[in-house]
C-alpha cells in the first residue's frame, strides 16, 4: 500500500476516533486504539518502537521511539495537548529524516475538531 493511502486510512481513523472520545483522554488510549483500528484495515501497526540513531561512528540502540510505524512507510506522533507548538513538527521531521521514511504525521487529540489537529509532514519526494 501507498504512503498516501495508509495517511487517508489514518486521517479518517483519527478522525472517527476522535468524534466517538472527543479530546482530553492520555496519548496511550489514543494510541492503542487507533493502532487497533488500523489493523483492522489490514495495516501493521507498530507501537512504541524504538529507532537506533548513529552519531559519530557509533550507534545507540534507541534515539527515540515512534508512537506509531504503519507498515514500515508512515510514522505518527500522537499528541494530546491545547495546541501543537513549532517544536512537535520539528521533532516528526527529525524522525522522518532519522530513519529514511518519507512521510509523517502529528495527531493532537486535544484539539477540539480533530481536523485541526492533524499536521502531515513529508520527507523529500513521495
Amino acid at each position: 500500500m501507498h504512503e498516501n493511502d495508509i495517511g487517508t486510512i489514518l486521517v479518517t481513523e483519527s478522525i472517527r476516533l476522535h468524534q466517538r472520545l472527543g479530546p482530553g483522554l492520555l496519548e496511550s488510549v489514543y494510541e492503542v486504539l487507533l493502532a487497533r483500528q488500523l489493523e483492522r484495515h489490514g495495516l501493521v501497526v507498530q507501537r512504541q518502537l524504538p529507532i537506533p540513531i548513529e552519531y559519530e561512528g557509533e550507534r545507540f540502540e534507541i534515539g527515540f521511539r515512534a508512537d506509531l510505524v504503519i507498515d514500515s512507510k508512515v510514522i505518527v506522533e500522537l499528541k494530546s495537548i491545547e495546541k501543537l507548538a513549532n517544536v512537535h513538527k520539528k521533532q516528526l521531521l527529525t524522525y522522518l529524516k532519522l530513519t529514511g521514511i518519507k512521510l509523517g504525521y502529528l495527531l493532537n487529540f486535544g484539539e477540539e475538531l480533530m481536523k485541526d489537529g492533524i499536521v502531515r509532514i513529508i520527507n523529500g519526494r513521495l
